[in-house]
C-alpha cells in the first residue's frame, strides 16, 4: 500500500443542530415571530462591531440578504435555506455582506461551523420589531413607478394578513385571515412546566385569555412553545387589557408543584398530540 493511500483524510466538520436558534439575542420571541409567521416586517440591530443591520421578515425573490445602494446590509428571515442552526445561516449571510458591492443580493452558500448571530449582533441592541402593510418599504419611491416593479409589489401586498403586535406583553401577535382571526403568544418559559400549566387551567376550562378567545392548540417553533387563540369578536386592545391577568394565572400554574390530576394528565396529552414543531 503506497503512502498516498494509507493518508487519513480530515474528518468533515458537520454542522450541530441548534433546536433554541435564537436563544439568548435581544428579542428573541421576536426573531421567532418574524421567521415563522409575521408577514411584513422589519427590526433594526447592531452589532458588535457598530455597524447596523436591518432584519426583515421577507425580501423580494426571497432573498437571503442584500446590500442596499446606502450600504446598509439587511437580512431575511422567511428563507429556504436551513443548514441544521439558521443562527449560523444569518450570521453568514452577515458575513458574506462585508465582501459584497452596496446594490448587490447576497446568495447564499453553505455556511460551515462558523459564527452564529449571538457572536455578531451586540447583547445590548435593541430590537424594535416595525410592522408593514405591505412591502412598499422594499423599493425606494422612484423605483415604484417602474412597471415590472408595481406589479411585484401589487402580488406580494395582496398576500399580506393584517397584522398587531399586542403591547402588553412581549411576542404575541394577532392576525386577522379576513373570516377567522387568532392570537399567537411566543413563549420564553421552560416546555415541561409550561405544558403542565397549561394543562391544569385546560382541565379547569379557564384557558381562555377572555370571552371570546379559545386556546385551539400549541405549536414548538425554534425551542419555544406558541399557543394559539382563536378569537371570536374580541380586538388587540381587549386582548392587552386582559393579558396581564392571563400572564399571572399562566404563572400561578406553573408555580404549583404537586402532580397533574388524570383530567389534567389527559387534557396535557391532548395538548401533545395535537402539537406541530416548526424549525
Amino acid at each position: 500500500m503506497g503512502k498516498k493511500s494509507r493518508r487519513i483524510k480530515p474528518a468533515k466538520q458537520r454542522m450541530p443542530f441548534v433546536a433554541r436558534t435564537f436563544e439568548g439575542l435581544p428579542s428573541e420571541g421576536d426573531w421567532v415571530a418574524l421567521r415563522e409567521f409575521v408577514p411584513s416586517a422589519t427590526a433594526t440591530t447592531t452589532l458588535k462591531d457598530g455597524r447596523t443591520v436591518r432584519i426583515c421578515t421577507l425580501l423580494p425573490g426571497a432573498g437571503a440578504g442584500l446590500v442596499r445602494p446606502d450600504g446598509e446590509i439587511w437580512v431575511g428571515l422567511q428563507v429556504m435555506h436551513n443548514h441544521g442552526d439558521i443562527s449560523r445561516d444569518l450570521a453568514h449571510v452577515i458575513e458574506i455582506a462585508g465582501d459584497t458591492e452596496p446594490g448587490t443580493p447576497i446568495r447564499m452558500t453553505p455556511p460551515g461551523v462558523g459564527a452564529r448571530l449571538q457572536d455578531l449582533v451586540d447583547p445590548g441592541a435593541g430590537f424594535d420589531v416595525e410592522l408593514h402593510d405591505g412591502f412598499d418599504w422594499w423599493l425606494v419611491p422612484e423605483d415604484r413607478e417602474s412597471g415590472a416593479a408595481a406589479a411585484a409589489l401589487e402580488e406580494a401586498n395582496a398576500t399580506i394578513a393584517p397584522t398587531t403586535r399586542l403591547g402588553a406583553t412581549d411576542s404575541a401577535y394577532v392576525t386577522d385571515m379576513g373570516d377567522h382571526a387568532y392570537l399567537r403568544w411566543i413563549m420564553l418559559h421552560d416546555e415541561t412546566p409550561l405544558l403542565d400549566a397549561f394543562a391544569r387551567l385546560r382541565a379547569a376550562d379557564d384557558d381562555a385569555i377572555v370571552d371570546g378567545t379559545t386556546l385551539i392548540g400549541i405549536f414548538r417553533a425554534h425551542g419555544l412553545l406558541v399557543p394559539v387563540w382563536e378569537l371570536d369578536g374580541v380586538g388587540p386592545d381587549e386582548l392587552d387589557a386582559a393579558v396581564p391577568a392571563f400572564a399571572t394565572k399562566l404563572d400561578e400554574a406553573m408555580a404549583a408543584t404537586g402532580e397533574l390530576s388524570a383530567a389534567e394528565r389527559t387534557a396535557r396529552r391532548d395538548l401533545v398530540s395535537r402539537q406541530v414543531t416548526i424549525r
